[in-house]
């Protein structure tokens, strides 16, 4: 039986990171699966764990979870060691592994209640919990329900619960929106921001789903043949990203947009003219209303260009350097390695 966190002894140091992984290593035989893997997560924040099928994520995670022991190196919950002290990082962990057993013959709060008493839970307490997470998932109206019968959302949001049941501060889920509907994933998406933001857990979350992940993750690892290529908060992935193509092009990726001018036709193609005539100024590509281009410069350059628009009076109403998503730096910073 696994003891459940203790309500006034053992507190969590909010100042310390509830979640490290240090210098990681997980080999089988030859194959290095997880290779010297560190990075840190804190509590009210969730944060991706990104990259392609044998990367190491679930090898990582399991290790984390103290379902595997690694090679090398070691993962910390909450401070205690999954090495040395596995039964207390199982008090403070949450995990929801790609796939789950259903029992047979069970409904939703038997499910429930069974992790609940699994996790050491009497009594009043055990009822509280159960009832919370129905709540909280969204699943008391189907709490009578065989689980068998449950939806894949609803059997998502099941999983969910049951991670929930002990009320870890940490929770590590593996592929959770894997075959939702969008609809479904939207409002997964929606609870798993509630535990970082309502309920301060720190969740880390591994997913194929990219611009899902870009939207609700604060930061994130990058990782490949079982190493981290990129590691920091999503903008500093995604603005690094944006640096390196710079450098290593010597130009800058710009757009700009127009008002919606009488003869938008004219004025694109009045911008695009000009646009061609400036020397720094390369590749140009039109739309009506919109102008991409490339720029040979620093900032000055751009200042200088955007006073140059405006002074010649094209009506220009937007103009910005090329925003980088989640999904282009992942693109450009594996290398598509298999192990």
């Amino acid at each position: 039986m696994i003891e459940p966190v203790p309500s006034d002894a053992e507190s969590i140091d909010r100042g310390e990171p509830s979640l490290e992984l240090r210098h990681l290593h997980r080999f089988f035989g030859r194959l290095k699966a997880v290779d010297d893997v560190s990075f840190k997560a804190w509590p009210g924040q969730v944060m991706g764990f990104i990259g392609p099928n044998g990367a190491g994520k679930t090898t990582s995670m399991r290790v984390m979870a103290t379902l595997d022991t690694p090679t090398a190196g070691d993962a910390f919950i909450c401070g205690y060691s999954v090495v040395d002290d596995p039964d207390k990082v199982r008090r403070y962990l949450g995990f929801m592994p790609d796939s789950f057993g259903k029992y047979a013959n069970m409904n939703v709060v038997e499910y429930l209640d069974f992790f609940a008493r699994a996790y050491g839970l009497k009594d009043a307490e055990r009822r509280d919990a159960i009832e919370h997470v129905l709540v909280f998932t969204e699943l008391r109206k189907l709490a009578d329900k065989s689980i068998d019968s449950l939806s894949k959302g609803m059997s998502q949001r099941l999983g969910l619960g049951r991670c929930l049941i002990h009320d870890p501060q940490v929770m590590i889920l593996d592929e959770p929106a894997a075959g939702l509907d969008p609809r479904a994933r939207v409002e997964l998406r929606e609870l798993i921001r509630l535990l970082a933001t309502e309920m301060n857990k720190t969740v880390l979350i591994s997913s194929h789903i990219l611009t899902e992940l870009g939207e609700i993750c604060d930061s994130a690892a990058i990782i490949e043949a079982g190493q981290i290529l990129a590691y920091g908060t999503i903008d500093e992935i995604q603005r690094q990203q944006v640096s390196v193509d710079a450098d290593s092009t010597g130009r800058r990726a710009l757009h700009v947009r127009l008002a919606s001018v009488d003869n938008l036709e004219a004025a694109t193609s009045s911008l695009e003219k000009w646009l061609l005539e400036q020397p720094m100024v390369k590749d140009v590509q039109c739309s009506i209303g919109h102008a991409m281009f490339d720029i040979e410069g620093d900032d000055t350059e751009q200042q200088q260009l955007l006073q140059n628009l405006m002074a010649v009076g094209h009506p220009i109403i937007e103009f910005h350097g090329k925003t980088q998503s989640l999904e282009d730096a992942f693109m450009n910073i594996t290398k598509g390695i298999t192990q």
